[in-house]
């Protein structure tokens, strides 16, 4: 078949239809693109939640469909209203790409006590304002949310020239597309050369939700043509579909639109459904709210009970660990117990938002975090590097091993005080090594309800044959907190 792509005509825009006509070539489809200009990229004065019609990316671009000038439209599905039209549909979207922002700060700031950040979202202003206080490695007395309009060059430029900026935050996903396609090496030459003049933060889902579909790409097209629907079946990724359908159906109860100071993620993962809410609703109400919707849910009455452990960290000799820096150039901090003495790295990551934290009150600059969710989280950071990425783990001396090289900081003495077990049908882990030593002292374990995160101990528990029936994965859960503004 033929079909004929259409998008904005910045570098990312056809930069993602060239990614879904790609993908349609190779299942022996011949492409024609059109490319042009929205009424949002002709209105770059006013902020985007300023503006009074909905679909200034987009509206353009239904008529198009409706008048038969294109076949397929691609859009950064988060720009889409999210009211529907019966005339077109969203057919498919490809695999998601990092839905989390990006902070992206001047070297020649760092140390300033007021800060200005380029950001024209309501969202990012309200849920990091605090945030990057606490995670910025000195102390900030002020900071100020400045409106930037512009594609992705356009905005990093701006911020690169203006004596009136100091960070700029935007979507990573489209940071990462631009400097990793083939059709762009000179933009991402030029990018490259910017981004040399900053430092960067992956900034978490927990303390800020994306906007809703974020990372995802919308295929619309015309309601009545089931040929396209059967044609992009092969290349539609159902998991990025339904939780992109997912974040913007929670954006609608809350009235919809970038307006709105309000984030929303919605993570699929082997254990069950992560959704986070994070921001203020229209009326004032602050939203606070992290759940997990798990896959094994806890029995009805089910006794829980807890082993008591007798806990000892002591701090090792660095002699050995210093001698093997050279072996890794990327670092993943487990705790704040481990980070005495952290070698010069091009890449700091922690397990939790409390240990970078923790970091930042040491004067240590942390690209972003695994939130607690464990070392599968991790995203590589490659497009940001002109070497490869080593990593390696700062922990502790007994920390399980696998690919990702273990350097030992300090050493854990762990001492089960329990003597027996109790009637108890399930028993909480806050490590793996708890797990270990309970689970060597009393087999019997092994037919028992485990709850963990979903992090190393949740590996542990696999790799020592635990049924993942008898696997509860549970999460810190943050009790929507509504409050009057």
């Amino acid at each position: 078949m033929k079909i004929r792509i259409s998008s904005r005509q910045s570098d990312l825009a056809r930069l993602q239809a060239f990614a879904v006509g790609e993908a349609l070539e190779k299942q022996g489809h011949t492409i024609e693109y059109f490319f042009r200009e929205s009424l949002g990229d002709k209105n770059l004065s006013d902020p985007l939640w300023k503006m009074p019609e909905k679909g200034v990316f987009t509206e353009d671009f239904f008529a198009d469909l409706v008048q038969d000038k294109t076949d397929l439209v691609v859009h950064s599905w988060k720009d889409l209203p999210t009211e529907s039209k019966p005339e077109t549909i969203i057919a498919a979207t490809l695999p998601r790409a990092d839905q989390r922002d990006l902070l992206l700060f001047k070297k020649s700031s760092m140390k300033k006590r007021d800060i200005r950040i380029f950001s024209s979202s309501p969202r990012r202003a309200f849920n990091l304002n605090s945030f990057l206080k606490s995670v910025l490695p000195w102390s900030v007395e002020q900071m100020e949310f400045q409106s930037v309009r512009g594609n992705i060059p356009t905005r990093i430029q701006k911020l690169i020239s203006s004596d009136q900026a100091d960070g700029l935050i935007l979507a990573k996903a489209a940071l990462d597309r631009l400097l990793t396609h083939p059709k762009f090496s000179e933009t991402a030459d030029h990018l490259r050369t910017r981004l040399k003049l900053c430092d960067w933060m992956v900034l978490p889902l927990s303390e800020n939700p994306n906007a809703a579909a974020q990372g995802a790409l919308a295929l619309e097209i015309l309601s009545s043509r089931q040929d396209l629907k059967d044609v992009l079946r092969p290349i539609h990724c159902e998991k990025s579909f339904l939780a992109a359908e997912r974040e913007r159906q929670i954006l609608k109860e809350f009235g919809g639109g970038c307006h709105l100071a309000l984030g929303i993620s919605v993570l699929h993962r082997p254990y069950g459904t992560i959704e986070i809410v994070r921001g203020k609703t229209p009326n004032g109400e602050l939203i606070n709210s992290k759940k997990l919707l798990p896959f094994n849910v806890r029995p009805q009455n089910l006794k829980v009970g807890r082993i008591e452990f007798e806990v000892v960290r002591k701090s090792l000799d660095f002699i050995d660990s210093k001698s093997s820096q050279k072996s890794f150039n990327a670092l993943i901090v487990a705790k704040a117990e481990a980070a005495a003495q952290l070698p010069k790295v091009d890449l700091i990551w922690t397990a939790g938002v409390n240990t970078w934290k923790k970091l930042a009150a040491q004067n240590v600059w942390v690209h972003g975090c695994f939130e607690s969710l464990g070392e599968q989280e991790l995203t590589q950071m490659q497009a940001f590097y002109s070497q490869t990425l080593k990593w390696a783990r700062w922990t502790h001396d007994q920390a399980a091993k696998d690919d990702i090289q273990n350097i030992p900081t300090y050493r854990i003495e762990l001492k089960v005080l329990s003597e027996t077990l109790d009637n108890s049908e399930a028993y909480i882990w806050r490590s793996a090594s708890e797990f270990k030593a309970a689970y060597k002292k009393f087999p019997v374990l092994k037919n028992k309800y485990h709850i963990c995160g979903p992090g190393r101990t949740l590996d542990a528990l696999k790799k020592d044959g635990i049924p993942v029936d008898r696997i509860l994965v549970e999460l810190d859960i943050c009790e929507t907190q509504k409050t009057e503004s």
